[in-house]
């Protein structure tokens, strides 16, 4: 079955526009709750999210559905997304959900739930609330009605769980760094972490108005933190994005590193500290310099689709603990359950002081391989890979390639596009290959 409402990470749209309206997140809520009480007679679930203004109004819709299902609420605030997951798991809750659109413009919202190990949840769990969905609404009477009240110490115990997972014989005192929130849920608390390990903080992004989150700033505008760390002469700058799950990270010459670097950084620091790392799982689109590298320290990596949910589905049939993808979506399940900046950056930080070694100097024998992405329009109802002329040019680059680079050609999941990807070694020119491979639909 397909699912109707539930993308690779919850639901999400614009607000106003279904289903990210305040009567269908009601019967959602109501939905969910539903379902939680066939396992629970009275389970609880957490709420938190950034710092959109439609976040107040999804809130009460939330909250209201919940509790008309008989299930009780903790309201956190707004809370990175890592931190829901964090604190469902120490509340020992039924559920995590998170009110967020993660690094998308402020008119854009979402829900995303997570289970009560903080993790997030099948596809079948989802199928599951889809049903129920469809069904008249069952409210519980008056006496069963859920409650509601607000952990007025989430943010304070998230900071300490976040400060928990970097080294406590290391120290960032004399680290200059330059924090930019993206107006987002860690507006507050990732200036406080890396304040409270000892780093002087410049705050970057940590004025949100409702309206301001992602503008200009955060991981999806590195350029903003990149001149920031060049004037106040920074040691290191970390963006994230408005849920705080994703990281970009500069040095202090304005080098922009990218989550295929910082994850061959975070693999890096173990190997350092004696740690086993037995293998590491990428996405289709990791860099082959990356693969390579690890493959040179004995530490094997294998492929995931695209998004960190596959990642983590990766991890988990394999029983590793490090992951991610390039956009910055870093997995470390030996300090967390799912995909976190904050703790991301840390790891790298540590790096950088248990071997007094700038990022860039840890990266020397990996430089990165050229690549090439390019966007091929389809026409409607287009099957490429009926193309003849394609799939004979697509050999050709294939065995031109064997030993040095790789192709990497899928249909986009949202867009009538076809995505070529060619990364070759320095000195291999894979422009010309993409263009001639997207040629292939004009001949």
């Amino acid at each position: 079955m397909t699912r109707q409402y539930f993308g690779t990470d919850g639901i999400r749209g614009t607000v106003g526009q279904h289903p990210i309206t305040p009567d269908f997140v009601l019967k959602l809520a109501h939905a969910v709750g539903r379902v939680l009480r066939r396992e629970e007679s009275r389970p609880t679930v957490l709420i938190g999210k950034d710092t959109r203004i439609s976040g107040y109004m999804l809130e009460s819709a939330l909250e209201s559905g919940f509790n008309s299902a008989g299930v009780d609420v903790l309201l956190l605030g707004p809370l990175p997304t890592p931190g829901v997951a964090y604190l469902t798991r120490a509340q020992r809750a039924a559920l995590g959900v998170v009110i967020s659109a993660s690094h998308n413009p402020f008119a854009d919202n979402g829900i995303k739930f997570f289970s009560a190990t903080g993790s997030k949840l099948s596809d079948e769990w989802e199928l599951s609330v889809e049903d129920v969905i469809k069904e008249p609404p069952q409210w519980v009477d008056s006496t069963a009605l859920g409650r509601t009240k607000r952990l007025d110490d989430a943010a304070g115990r998230y900071i300490e769980f976040c400060k928990s997972t970097f080294s406590n014989d290391l120290t960032l005192k004399g680290v200059k760094i330059v924090v930019d929130a993206a107006n987002g849920a860690a507006y507050q608390i990732a200036p406080k972490v890396f304040h409270e390990l000892g780093a002087e903080v410049i705050s970057l992004g940590c004025s949100p108005d409702g309206f301001n989150i992602n503008k200009g700033v955060g991981a999806t505008h590195p350029e903003s933190l990149v001149k920031a760390v060049m004037e106040h002469k920074a040691d290191y700058g970390v963006a994230l994005d408005g849920d705080a799950d994703r990281l970009q990270f500069v040095d202090s010459e304005g080098r922009l590193f990218n989550g295929d670097e910082i994850l061959y950084l975070m693999v890096d620091e173990r190997l350092s500290n004696g740690q086993k790392v037995e293998g590491v799982v990428g996405t289709l689109m990791t860099n082959m310099a990356v693969e390579l590298a690890l493959k040179e320290r004995g530490v094997e990596m294998v492929r995931a689709k695209v998004g960190d949910r596959y990642v983590l589905e990766e991890l988990d049939k394999k029983g590793w603990t490090l992951g991610g993808e390039g956009s910055g979506h870093l997995l470390a399940l030996d300090k967390h359950t799912t995909g976190d900046g904050i703790i991301s950056a840390l790891q790298v930080l540590q790096a950088c002081v248990r071997n007094k070694k700038k990022p860039a100097d840890i990266l020397k024998s990996v430089p990165l391989f050229p690549q090439v992405l390019l966007n091929v329009p389809l026409k409607a109802g287009m099957d490429w890979q009926a193309n003849h002329e394609f799939k004979h040019r697509s050999t050709q680059i294939s065995n031109q390639l064997k030993g040095q680079g790789r192709l990497l050609i899928r249909a986009s999941g949202t867009e009538p596009l076809l995505r070529i990807m060619v990364e070759a070694k320095a000195g291999v020119d894979v422009m010309p290959m993409a263009q001639y491979l997207a040629e292939a639909f004009d001949a």
